[in-house]
């Protein structure tokens, strides 16, 4: 819920070709609060659809003038809206947001709806990021792993030919935020000062990492909501930050054991990257190297918009967005719908 990303690339779909500029457009705290809503399962999704769709228009058309660029010169833009409810194992996925009105706001063809036809055939619908990691990471050391540490943490493991494992880790960010916003300290914690100011409870800890989650094979995914703060309301503010912080290391850390294979390093994308505490902790518990994306070249605040782009034009083309080994879908699946915007 920090707000809207996007970003310009060019693609066939396969290779990353060239970037254009990329833009974050953060919610104001009514949009904020009327995205919690709808999650929470109250408010009017249509509503708040439609006035997060206006928002992307909006940003898209900032982004076109930042790049002295006409409607007419871009063929797609991927529109993933906002996940509102996602349960797999019950084959429903929900993202708000109108790719037909985004398509007419901008005059630009639209995919949309990235994550049902996954779902519908028994995959994760999640993450839908790999394909885009694999293709970026093409010239580079493999096997490698790329975590995604935003509201939820995901890992996509690339092995020396391009194959990739991916799953959702745990949380990631989202309950250190909402610790820090039920104590009144702010939408997150800020390059992780209060978690470095406090102790780590190891022992709740160790009991939320006995949730029979990480003990289930990948590929696998998670609800924003699968955890709560419940077992840290008996700490301090700086010591609920810390075990909430180690939470999110530990389950990264434990990603390792999937692998079919280990890795040299790990390059981190996501809110997560920007948080020293979270990320030394990490490196210490990896005993690899970790990095932000920036470091090999990639432009983290842009990944995930750069990602639905490319998602969109391997749509057009019917070229498969997940993978057994990323949603564990039965079998290489494409998805999205297109909106044209002149019918």
């Amino acid at each position: 819920m920090d707000g809207v990303d996007a970003a310009l690339i060019v693609t066939d779909g396969q290779r990353v070709l060239d970037v254009g500029p990329n833009l974050t457009r953060p919610y104001d705290t009514a949009a904020r609060s009327q995205l919690r809503s709808v999650i929470d399962g109250g408010g009017d999704p249509a509503a708040v659809g439609e006035a997060i769709t206006r928002l992307h228009a909006d940003v898209v058309r900032t982004l076109l003038r930042q790049a002295n660029l006409n409607p007419s010169d871009v063929d797609v833009i991927g529109f993933h809206g906002h996940t509102v409810l996602h349960r797999p194992e019950r084959r429903l996925t929900r993202q708000i947001g109108d790719g037909a009105l985004l398509a007419r706001l901008t005059g630009i063809d639209v995919v949309a709806d990235f994550r049902s036809a996954d779902v519908a055939l028994g995959g994760q619908g999640a993450p839908l990021a790999p394909l885009y990691h694999v293709a970026l990471a093409h010239d580079l050391e493999k096997p490698l792993a790329v975590a995604n540490i935003g509201g939820v943490g995901n890992v996509t493991w690339i092995g020396r030919n391009g194959d990739a494992l991916a799953f959702d880790t745990g949380p990631g960010n989202a309950l250190i935020d909402d610790w820090m916003r039920q104590h009144g300290r702010g939408e997150s914690d800020v390059d992780g000062r209060a978690a470095a100011g406090g102790a780590v409870r190891e022992d709740l800890v160790a009991a939320e990492m006995a949730h029979s989650y990480f003990r289930l094979p990948p590929p696998k995914s998670l609800d924003r909501n699968d955890f709560d703060l419940s077992f840290v309301q008996v700490l301090s503010v700086e010591d609920g930050a810390a075990t909430l912080t180690a939470f999110t290391v530990a389950s990264l850390a434990a990603a390792v054991g999937a692998f079919p294979e280990p890795v040299n390093r790990w390059l981190v994308c996501g809110g997560g990257r920007h948080n020293p505490t979270l990320m030394a902790r990490l490196a210490d518990a990896l005993e690899v190297p970790v990095a932000p994306v920036e470091a090999v070249g990639w432009r983290g605040d842009a990944l995930e918009a750069e990602a639905f782009a490319f998602l969109a034009v391997r749509s057009l083309d019917g070229l498969p967005l997940s993978l057994p080994g990323t949603t564990g879908v039965p079998q290489p699946t494409t998805g999205g719908q297109l909106f044209r915007a002149a019918a």
